[in-house]
């Protein structure tokens, strides 16, 4: 009678394994021949998109390109915006993410991939307010106004740094920093990642002089949370990239290593 418990209880795990195989987005991506990635397209150098042809190009258009390739599939970037990047996942519009921030708020809905490289967030403003702003103090007081984009992780980080400030959150496709060059905010803060390609771009922005970086966090991929198959397939993937120097090659190509 044990015996036939045994054998009873194998069988109900091996069918669970294998409803959970037949479950799993990698199953679906090898079957379908596609791996749809949801990327946001407004964040340099990490993910672009030209509005003209809809193409997009960036380090997380390359990271996408190469792991569809090693699957033997076809990448599908799926448009998103950073207030809705977690449902997507959670609701099967894609399979993964590019590049997102580790957070508390995300992971209580998506899963994440090993990181990959981290950021920290810096302060922009106008270069003519350089004697005016010279400290992360100097924007928190009554008057000054700082910009976020929703959806972000700096979104609850200009609320948590400058409580005496105001805060303009901006909903994409507007964006913090424009806000700065218009002139309707004083400042903004954003990744260094991309902080640097604006200085580059805009002649008129500066990165404030801070004595340093606040808030620094890993930065991941976003996956559906209870897909574990899924999430070991790409964790594997991840390894032997940075095993072979992918990533830092890449962070190469896109200034990432600069910063």
């Amino acid at each position: 009678m044990k015996f036939f418990k045994i054998a009873a209880a194998a069988v109900i795990f091996a069918t669970g394994a294998v409803q959970a195989s037949a479950q799993s987005a990698l199953s679906e991506i090898l079957s379908e021949g596609v791996l749809k990635v949801g990327t946001t397209g407004d964040w340099n150098p990490m993910t672009m998109r030209d509005v003209a042809t809809n193409a997009y190009e960036g380090y997380d258009i390359d990271v996408m390109t190469a792991l569809a390739a090693d699957l033997g599939v076809e990448v599908e970037f799926v448009p998103t915006d950073w207030k809705t990047l977690v449902a997507g996942v959670t609701s099967g519009q894609y399979h993964i993410t590019g590049s997102a921030s580790v957070s508390p708020a995300r992971a209580k809905a998506a899963g994440y991939s090993n990181s990959y490289f981290a950021l920290v967030t810096v302060p922009l403003t106008l270069k003519e307010n350089a004697d005016r702003f010279t400290s992360w103090d100097a924007l928190n007081v009554a008057g000054v106004s700082v910009a976020a984009t929703l959806g972000t992780t700096q979104e609850a980080q200009v609320k948590q740094y400058f409580p005496n400030a105001t805060h303009r959150i901006v909903e994409a496709p507007a964006r913090d920093f424009q806000e700065v060059l218009s002139g309707r905010a004083d400042a903004s803060i954003t990744s260094n990642i991309e902080a640097a390609t604006l200085v580059a771009k805009y002649d008129n922005l500066m990165i404030v002089p801070v004595d340093g970086g606040r808030s620094p966090t890993p930065v991941a991929m976003l996956l559906p949370q209870a897909d574990q198959i899924w999430i070991n397939y790409v964790n594997t993937w991840i390894g032997l990239k940075q095993e072979q120097g992918f990533f830092a090659g890449l962070g190469d190509k896109w200034g990432l290593n600069a910063n």
